[in-house]
């Protein structure tokens, strides 16, 4: 079974603003735009019988849709640093979404997740940087941000196993209910023209 995980998608526009900020940092190997995104919780190896149960349990979460934008970078590994992301603004919906995930998979018996949730776009993995390089790249590029965009679905994504940053693929789509319309609960086929 392939590592599973929960994650939000990064929009086409967003990615390419990303794209923007790969080179200039010797010792980093840049993630592939098509594989940038926000992970809600790392799943790992499974068996099929649990992915089955993981999946039945994503798909009865109903949440709205919600607004993120991404918003400065920096790096993990404060005294050797092993990665640069981009950071995700603040959004109350982003975090009761992944704590209603944490919460299924914790009832399904998965271990917790150690790490405290903290949002974020995997920019590039660090091999040997030296961190006046890490610091020089990031303080070039402090003021990063990106134009809002709407999250109106999360995803379940597999990896095959690796030295991380992908190829990624999309397994399940879970939609999040969109709060702009003034839907009744009535489908617009039921009444006659």
């Amino acid at each position: 079974m392939p590592r599973l995980f929960v994650a939000l998608e990064v929009p086409r526009n967003a990615a390419m603003s990303l794209s923007l900020l790969r080179g200039g940092l010797p010792g980093a190997r840049w993630i592939d735009v098509e594989n940038f995104h926000i992970t809600l919780r790392f799943i790992g190896d499974i068996d099929g019988r649990t992915a089955d149960e993981v999946v039945d349990r994503l798909d009865r979460i109903e949440r709205p849709e919600f607004q993120l934008a991404l918003s400065g970078i920096g790096s993990f590994g404060s005294k050797k640093p092993h990665s640069i992301f981009a950071g995700v603004t603040q959004a109350p919906e982003m975090y009761a979404l992944q704590a209603e995930i944490e919460r299924i998979c914790q009832r399904l018996g998965l271990p917790a997740d150690p790490r405290k949730f903290t949002p974020h776009v995997t920019l590039a993995r660090l091999r040997n940087a030296r961190t006046e390089d890490v610091a020089r790249y990031l303080t070039g590029r402090g003021n990063f941000h990106t134009a809002p965009f709407m999250v109106n679905r999360f995803v379940l994504m597999s990896s095959k196993e690796s030295v991380g940053g992908g190829p990624y693929l999309t397994e399940e789509v879970f939609p999040l209910y969109d709060t702009g319309s003034a839907w009744d609960g009535t489908d617009i086929y039921d009444h006659p023209v």
